[in-house]
């Protein structure tokens, strides 16, 4: 379907005086039917004439009008929630007739603001795309001197009439009213939180999980990965392939998306209309390995969750079940001859009429190849929490639309140039025409939802962080279609003007809007629960932390522990009055970091705060139905040690006895040499006894670690205690050995000095006595 048609059948008849001027622009482009004919050259006051209406009429009236009818729908559902808040049920007051009149009334006018909103976001989705779509008609025409598209997706950026985002809030605030209005008509309902407009549910039975979508720059990919390794362990896959069994850490997934030549599940899934189904086939790895392949089918319901069904089928079959000449006998024979349940049987049954169906009916075919890299983090038997990072996405097309050019052969429900040459990304001798490569990686976070409703505080504080960039409702189909069949679709999905942006964050303004949106949802979960007779504790307790736990570097963390280290240290030197008013920071810094030169930067397990000592003092609690094990798995097996680990062990015996030998002939030669020397033979005595020392913890050492061997213990073989003991054993010795003599030196020096003196005075005198006589 062209686009103008396209666009006259979406109109909203209260605003159509409000849309874009379609055909104007087209006959000033000199696209319509009048223009047909004219050769006249393009010239620069066309130009001029074109960007005046585009930019400053078209543009300006859309924007506008997008921006006052929006004030207006938050005014009137502000106005609602006023009059919401003046119902509120007080205790011991029952509901009559004439309060429920005022809650259907209430009811009607949310009805009215969503059918407003809804139409509101369809009005600015089709005229985002009608922009696009005759800026493009403009550069193919005219685009040899004068190409506009760069400066009108600027402009339209600068405008973000089209953005997701803008209307999450509104949505919210308006879901959090209906979901009162709903408590107070029906009391059967059970009071559940609703969900955000921003987030979608995924049942797999009996289970259901929350999902949430972002991108995630290059720039912040590893620093996203090491925080979530911190957390949960990447999960090893195992490609199902018979010539490749071994694991691999991140495998290659494929997604061959099924569409008819008119995009039909496109524009479903694009609408958001009730049981949107979309049909794909996925393997992992090269096709070449064979793998196993899947048909896998998602529909998406009203209440916003979806379901899938899934199909194992060989590769031989694929073109005669797309064709609805193969119908999975040979599956439906196995299953028989193995005795599966009929129920089981006729559900398989009817997951194939299904699929058949749906490609009959629908005329679909393939159409373009998802090609990504996937790493998954998942904590074994604890589904509670699941992560997949997609990276190196690239969008292939598959189709055969132009018969004149098909991508692929139309006999083959593959294309054979890329599987049997095993292509691998970034694809290079793929036309540039037929890949499209997408800037992001493609982070999904899935919560499986229970009674709290609660996140973990680390996923909530990287949801929220400067390292990703929410994408609401982002589909890998919708994506590879826009980008691939930007001429054959009529409608943009709502993410589309982010990709030219830098989705890069301040970390500062990042934190800061994540604490505003956390502050306004503990405000709507507590009217929430004055309404129903709860309290939302967890909500109402919320206090804004004092900075991004994400965006800290490991020297903020250590700087902040010195800054808290000399403030604790300055504060015990004064009065003993600010004691109470600094426990809270004292509390803070135990189980900080400590700074250079305290205890725990030495010996970083020992700590001897009151946390650490609690924990010391507690025994870790196993969850339930978790045993603590009688042999660990490093452990089990035969013991194989190298031999060279054992000879290592023995060098350093031998070395301590060398030292042992060495002092001990040292000291029996002083010993022996010293007679009356009391100090000589003082220092043989100490050297013996370094000497044993020595001889005895070599051999201690050397019995520990071999036991260590044996038992395969995980602890580290240095040990620095024996060697600083003789060491400092040997330099006091030395040091005592030159001070006593020196001591004695000095002593007989006294004493010689004192006899040269008597027998010099002896000697005058001597001369004295006989110049007298």
């Amino acid at each position: 379907m062209r686009f103008g048609q396209t666009l006259k059948k979406s109109i909203y008849p209260p605003w159509k005086d409000q849309y874009i001027d379609y055909a104007k622009l087209k006959h000033l482009l000199r696209e319509d039917s009048a223009s047909e004919g004219d050769d006249r050259p393009w010239t620069a006051d066309d130009e001029t004439k074109f960007c005046e209406e585009i930019l400053n009429v078209q543009l300006e009236k859309i924007a506008s009008f997008q921006e006052s009818t929006f004030k207006r729908l938050e005014q009137r559902a502000n106005a609602t929630g006023e009059k919401l808040k003046e119902l509120a049920p007080e205790d011991g007051k029952s509901k009559d007739d004439a309060l429920t009149s005022k809650f259907k009334k209430i009811e009607e006018e949310l009805d009215a603001i969503i059918n407003d909103t809804k139409e509101l976001k369809k009005y600015s989705s089709i005229n985002y795309t009608a922009f696009l779509k005759i800026v493009k008609k403009h550069d193919r025409k005219r685009g040899n001197n004068y190409k506009i598209r760069p400066m009108v997706q600027m402009s339209l950026q600068k405008r973000p009439f089209n953005s997701e985002q803008g209307y999450s809030a509104l949505l919210n605030q308006l879901s959090m009213m209906y979901f009162v209005v709903r408590q107070q008509l029906d009391d059967n309902t059970d009071p559940a939180v609703p969900s955000s407009s921003d987030v979608q549910s995924q049942s797999q039975s009996p289970e259901k999980y929350t999902a949430y979508k972002f991108w995630v720059h290059p720039d912040n990919l590893l620093e996203v990965k090491t925080y979530i390794l911190r957390r949960l362990p990447a999960v090893v896959y195992s490609e199902p392939s018979s010539k490749s069994p071994e694991p691999q850490a991140d495998p290659t997934l494929n997604s061959l998306y099924l569409d008819s030549p008119d995009f039909t599940l496109y524009d479903q899934k694009r609408e958001k209309k009730e049981n949107a189904m979309s049909l794909r086939i996925r393997w992992y790895g090269q096709l070449k390995d064979n793998p196993e392949l899947h048909f896998e089918q998602k529909i998406v319901h009203e209440n916003g969750t979806s379901e899938e069904k899934k199909l194992l089928i060989k590769e031989k079959y694929i073109d005669s079940f797309i064709k609805g000449e193969y119908k999975m006998e040979k599956s439906i024979q196995k299953m028989e001859r193995q005795g599966l349940p009929e129920a089981r049987i006729e559900a398989f049954k009817k997951t194939v009429n299904d699929i058949q169906s749906l490609i009959k009916e629908n005329g679909l075919q393939p159409i373009l190849r998802a090609n990504y890299t996937r790493t998954a983090f998942q904590k074994p038997v604890d589904d509670r929490v699941r992560i997949s990072i997609d990276t190196q996405l690239a969008f292939i097309r598959e189709d055969c639309i132009d018969e004149d050019r098909p991508c692929r052969d139309p006999k083959s429900w593959h294309r054979r140039d890329i599987d049997s040459s095993a292509m691998s990304y970034p694809f290079s001798n793929i036309n540039p025409g037929e890949i499209s490569r997408f800037p992001y990686s493609v982070l999904e976070i899935k919560v499986k939802d229970d009674a709290t409703k609660k996140q973990p505080q680390w996923v909530q504080d990287l949801m929220g962080s400067h390292l990703v960039y929410a994408a609401p409702g982002f589909s890998k189909f919708l994506q590879g279609a826009v980008s691939l069949f930007e001429d054959n679709v009529n409608d943009y999905p709502s993410w589309h003007g982010n990709l030219t942006d830098d989705i890069r964050k301040d970390p500062q303004a990042a934190w800061e809007e994540d604490q505003t949106r956390k502050a306004k949802q503990a405000e709507n979960d507590l009217v929430i629960g004055s309404f129903i007779g709860t309290s939302q504790k967890a909500s109402a307790s919320f206090k804004p932390a004092v900075s991004s736990p994400v965006g800290k570097s490991y020297m903020e963390e250590r700087m902040v522990a010195e800054e808290r280290a000399g403030r604790r240290s300055n504060l015990d030197g004064s009065s003993a009055s600010g004691d109470a008013g600094n426990e809270e920071d004292e509390t803070q810094g135990s189980s900080s970091q400590g700074g250079y030169g305290t205890l725990a930067s030495v010996f970083p397990s020992f700590s001897l705060s009151r946390y650490a000592q609690s924990r010391r003092s507690k025994s870790t609690q196993l969850p339930p139905g978790v045993t603590k094990p009688t042999q660990y798995i490093k452990d089990s097996g035969p013991l194989q040690v190298e031999p060279k680990v054992w000879l290592a062990n023995e060098r350093t015996f031998l070395k301590w006895q060398h030292i042992c030998i060495l002092l001990g002939s040292l000291a029996v030669s002083l010993y022996t040499a010293a007679g009356k020397d009391e100090i000589a033979e003082a220092m043989g005595i100490a050297y013996i006894i370094i000497a044993i020392f020595a001889g005895s913890w070599g051999y201690w050492m050397h019995y520990t670690r071999r036991q260590m061997i044996v038992d395969r213990s995980g602890k580290d073989f240095d040990n620095l205690i024996g060697p600083m003991i003789v060491s400092a054993a040997l330099m006091v010795s030395l040091l005592l050995n030159f001070f006593f003599k020196y001591k004695q030196a000095m002593a007989k020096y006294r004493e010689d000095e004192l006899d040269l003196t008597n027998m010099v005075l002896a000697n005058q005198t001597v001369k004295d006595f006989k110049i007298d006589l």
